[in-house]
């Protein structure tokens, strides 16, 4: 890292950073060391950082919701070349898997809410996704490693590191995350706060190892999408949004759409992005077979649920 960069990253520290527990300084060597890793931004510094300070995860993680954006998926094997050159292993990919089904089969988040004729979570403003598809698989698969039961055999606990920066509303959830009650099987550090690197810096720390910065991670139909990402989706991303708005319009109460208060339909029609006769033919065909607008899961080497 050069001077200018960690000059910026200690004005980083002084204006953004909270205080807190988690502090990376207070990580082990004797006790396992896992990342949640997501493909995005934040946690892709979080990995950087630690190879910068000689710190080798034991286990990196992803949970693969099936929705994912193209370009997310398309990272995967990017970041494991580096990691390969840097002597950490490489990701390891899980997927919640659903063994009771009420209307269809699904495999993804999508597939889940044209199934059961709904919307994800965020919609009805919980946040049910994240717990469901990506904490459950992940506290899943920890329990099941080897390492894991014997540092608890030990009386140790296995630490988990999460990519929370320090900007703003990442402050507000590390902050939620570290007020709650100590877990007896985890400890959890948030590297990019104990370091002060924001948003702005962890792009930067990214470049400073030659890798690309990766692109937004975000499920195509999340609700928390801007309308400039919407716009910038694929035809059959869209085409879908409009699958699942529509199959699901007669179980809502409240919530009008994805975007609660407004349809993303809407606007794919008001920004042409599909013309009226598309949409009109678009829910036709879900009202025939609406899981023929489900996605399909990614082959992404050894998934495991």
């Amino acid at each position: 890292m050069n001077e200018e960069m960690t000059a910026a990253l200690a004005e980083e520290i002084a204006a953004n950073c909270i205080a807190g527990d988690g502090s990376v300084a207070n990580l082990s060597t004797k006790a396992p060391i896992i990342v949640s890793y997501g493909l995005g931004v934040d946690s892709t510094a979080v990995l950087v950082g630690m190879f910068q300070r000689g710190i080798r995860p034991d286990v990196i993680l992803f949970a693969d919701v099936g929705s994912e954006q193209q370009h997310t998926y398309g990272y995967l094997p990017i970041i494991n070349e580096w990691l390969r050159k840097v002597n950490f292993p490489e990701v390891t990919v899980l997927k919640y898997q659903a063994t009771r089904f009420k209307h269809a089969y699904y495999e993804t988040i999508d597939g889940n809410c044209l199934a059961n004729r709904t919307l994800p979570s965020l919609a009805f403003g919980m946040k049910g996704c994240s717990l469901k598809w990506k904490a459950a698989p992940m506290d899943k698969y920890v329990a099941s490693l080897q390492i894991a039961k014997d540092a608890w055999k030990a009386g140790k606990k296995v630490q988990r590191l999460i990519g929370y920066d320090c900007s703003a509303a990442d402050n507000k959830r590390f902050a939620h995350a570290n007020s709650k009650t100590a877990d007896p099987k985890y400890n959890y550090f948030y590297p990019l706060q104990s370091w002060g690197i924001t948003r702005e810096g962890c792009i930067e720390l990214i470049k400073s190892v030659g890798l690309p910065v990766p692109p937004k991670s975000s499920c195509f139909m999340c609700p928390a999408m801007k309308q400039w990402e919407v716009s910038a989706l694929p035809k059959d991303k869209l085409e879908k949004i409009v699958a699942i708005e529509h199959v699901a319009a007669p179980n809502l109460k409240t919530t009008v759409g994805l975007w609660r208060s407004k349809r993303m339909t809407d606007f794919i029609v008001e920004k042409g992005l599909l013309t009226v006769s598309e949409v009109a033919t678009i829910c036709k065909m879900a009202d025939e077979d609406r899981m023929q607008f489900a996605c399909k899961r990614e082959e992404l080497g050894a998934i495991k649920p």
